[in-house]
């Protein structure tokens, strides 16, 4: 067992006694939690497309090596590095955002994936993040400045951001993005008008979503009525849970996930509810609500509007995902393609989950702290 002293003023040492070590822990159990459903998950799903029995458990650990040590290493960064990353990884995302439509990989309907180095990684992944911090600090900047149009500069990287999402098409993540920016704008102070107008065009642009992208629609419409359209893989995962009742069958000794095509991704938790049960699921979404509002709590406490704004907007982002994944798989939204933090295979949501809690962990570190001599 490591330890560091209090009077350690090297890089290591002075972030250990300056991280927040109870969110911390609480994110390293998820990540625990998600090696282990690899573990369950993934060997059945290579048995059924013929590969390797341990091919996507070695690709997910692969990935969690240098996602783990990225988390890390942007915890120990300062206000002003966050910024700098942020604004580094936006701009290359919108890039190959855009050139996903060139190159791009078409999966089910939509071009959202590019190859680069012979890695197939989804560039929309990296741009959330990156947005919410941008648009903490153009606020930030404007509170200083009133001469300052941070508002309409992060207005335009939000259309931006949005309309790629939609050529896409990625109306869930578009819409995840959308609220997440407006609650950051709320919490820098909205006028209440203002609040019911966005809230009237939220419904109207829900509505023409619905209109004018038919993935949506067939999905809305299936959630509505299940006798349309095929149910296979709710079904399966609603299966999955009544099997695991309050305890689960036992590690490893699930049966759904052989027929469950993405056991291994957005289709985890249901694995998890036939081999662990309720109250291990329950555990879970505990654990992601205290994340969540201990970290909101912690970081309203603070005299940084920055820091308050990009901290509370990456984690309603860590939350609304994690929200929109299990709420799927539970049969009580429309099923969205979104990953769960942590616990769903791909490289690309793995990468950007890491980067966005390093932030967090970043922004959350102690300041000034005075140590005895």
């Amino acid at each position: 067992m490591f330890s560091f002293s209090r009077t350690d003023n090297g890089l290591i040492g002075t972030w250990w006694w300056t991280v927040d070590r109870v969110m911390l822990f609480s994110f390293l159990i998820i990540v625990g939690i998600g090696v282990l459903m690899a573990v369950a998950a993934t060997p059945m799903v290579a048995h059924r497309i013929g590969v390797e029995r341990f091919f996507f458990l070695k690709r997910h650990l692969l990935y969690m090596a240098p996602s783990l040590l990225l988390m890390f290493f942007i915890a120990t960064f300062d206000n002003s590095a966050v910024k700098k990353l942020s604004l580094f990884l936006f701009f290359a995302s919108l890039v190959l955002m855009a050139l996903t439509f060139a190159t791009g990989t078409e999966i089910k309907g939509a071009k959202r994936w590019i190859s680069i180095l012979g890695l197939s990684m989804q560039p929309s992944e990296f741009m959330k993040p990156a947005l919410v911090v941008i648009t903490a600090w153009m606020f930030a900047e404007e509170r200083k400045n009133s001469e300052f149009r941070g508002r309409i500069i992060a207005s335009v990287f939000l259309l931006i951001s949005v309309f790629l999402l939609l050529l896409q098409p990625d109306v869930g993540m578009a819409l995840v993005t959308v609220a997440v920016w407006f609650g950051q704008w709320f919490l820098n102070g909205l006028s209440m008008i203002l609040v019911l107008t966005l809230i009237t065009f939220a419904i109207c642009g829900f509505m023409l979503a619905y209109l004018f992208f038919p993935h949506v629609t067939a999905r809305v419409d299936r959630f509505l009525d299940p006798a349309i359209g095929d149910q296979y893989q709710i079904n399966r995962s609603l299966e999955a849970f009544a099997n695991g009742g309050l305890f689960g069958v036992g590690p490893g000794e699930g049966v759904i996930k052989k027929h469950l095509p993405d056991a291994h991704a957005d289709f985890v938790f249901a694995v998890l509810g036939e081999e662990f049960g309720f109250f291990v699921c329950a555990f879970v979404i505990a654990l992601i609500g205290f994340i969540v509002i201990y970290g909101m709590i912690k970081s309203l406490k603070d005299n940084d509007l920055f820091t308050i704004l990009a901290s509370v907007g990456l984690l309603s982002q860590f939350g609304l995902q994690s929200f929109i994944n299990i709420a799927s798989t539970l049969h009580l939204i429309p099923t969205k393609g979104m990953t769960l933090p942590f616990m769903s295979y791909g490289g690309s949501s793995l990468l950007a989950i890491s980067i966005s809690v390093g932030m967090i962990l970043a922004l959350g570190k102690r300041k000034n702290i005075h140590y005895e001599e």
